[in-house]
């Protein structure tokens, strides 16, 4: 028998360290604590999240909830060694997919899964996720940080989050009431989002031989800074119009981009038709084209393209809603209307009249 074989063997020289998970999470628990709201039940460190639904406040209360991760877009975060904004990309992906179906969002879990567990940036990673929860008004009740050595690259991480929202039934989006003459409204992304960055990598890291670093005239900041910029929240923009206003639908623009999304809420006779040159179209996503030859079909099948919530609004509601929205100071576009059809996005105007 070797003298290695008979040494006592710990978890740890197996590559898993308990002690920095103990710590990991000592250094999240004032930011998670942050998030919590009134119906959060106990404290970090159970083994299940509790929460008590007011139920007093609903009379036919339906839970909404979805689930999501960040995609490729952790590699630009490895690649940049910043971890403190893709948590609000994880958190984005989900209250946002559960906001459309009119759900107000009332708790979060993440999981993170780590080859070795680096307190500091695993805290780095969950305070970026309870800054996006505390922002859209949202718990952070649980969580799970699984040390996988020799599954994941060093240095790597994976992580996903899981919404629970909450929506009265006769206040639901489904769709259903989606007609012709409906108006078409956009609320602004932030960027690229979490979406494409399989593209967005192969484009700006093999084609153009890009880093990082590298400094884009176009856009005022480096490659890195621009494509990092987090999934941006819209529970905050789009909560009071739920609760005022009849929507007949609403549309997170995520991967499939305005071809596969926005027919999701359509009935089966009607299509959206939608003005490409309602907006302008972000720089960023300009220059992707460019970059990779892209066709202007292909771009808004793939991102946003500067538009992350579409509203279906009734005709008879448009004008209080674009008051609404102005009153407010969020900006919107003018995207197009519901039109008898089949079930489709139709692009006009703009890049799509060249």
């Amino acid at each position: 028998m070797s003298e290695q074989s008979k040494k006592q063997m710990t978890y740890a020289d197996a590559g898993v360290d308990i002690d920095a998970g103990n710590r990991a999470v000592e250094l999240m628990k004032e930011s998670v604590r942050a998030t919590y709201r009134p119906e959060v039940i106990g404290d970090l460190g159970g083994f299940g999240g509790l929460f008590a639904l007011n139920s007093g406040k609903y009379q036919e209360p339906i839970l909404v909830s979805g689930t999501d991760g960040v995609g490729t877009k952790l590699k630009l975060a490895f690649m940049a060694d910043k971890h403190n904004t893709i948590g609000q990309d994880a958190v984005a992906m989900c209250v946002n997919d559960i906001l459309v179906q009119g759900a107000e969002p009332l708790f979060f879990l993440d999981y993170i899964a780590v080859d070795k567990v680096d307190a500091e940036k695993v805290a780095n990673i969950v305070q970026g996720v309870a800054k996006a929860c505390q922002e859209s008004g949202c718990a952070l009740i649980g969580g799970e940080t699984a040390e996988m050595a020799g599954f994941y690259s060093q240095g790597e991480y994976d992580i996903a989050g899981f919404c629970v929202g909450v929506v009265e039934k006769s206040k639901m989006i489904t769709g259903d009431k989606v007609a012709p003459g409906d108006v078409l409204l956009g609320l602004p992304s932030s960027g690229v989002h979490s979406n494409g960055f399989s593209l967005v990598r192969k484009i700006c890291f093999e084609v153009m031989n890009y880093d990082m670093s590298t400094e884009i005239p176009e856009f005022g900041c480096s490659l890195g800074e621009k494509l990092l910029t987090p999934t941006r929240l819209y529970p905050k923009s789009c909560l009071p119009l739920i609760e005022k206003f009849d929507l007949h639908g609403m549309v997170h623009i995520t991967g499939g981009g305005f071809y596969d999304n926005i027919p999701r809420i359509l009935p089966e006779k009607c299509d959206a038709e939608i003005n490409a040159a309602a907006w302008e179209i972000p720089v960023v996503f300009k220059k992707l084209q460019e970059w990779g030859n892209v066709s202007w079909a292909e771009m808004y099948r793939t991102f946003n393209m500067g538009v992350g919530m579409v509203l279906v609004v009734a005709p008879e509601e448009a004008d209080a809603v674009r008051s609404h929205l102005t009153s407010v100071g969020e900006p919107f576009y003018e995207l197009g209307n519901v039109v008898a059809g089949n079930k489709k996005a139709i692009m006009k105007g703009g890049v799509f009249s060249e």
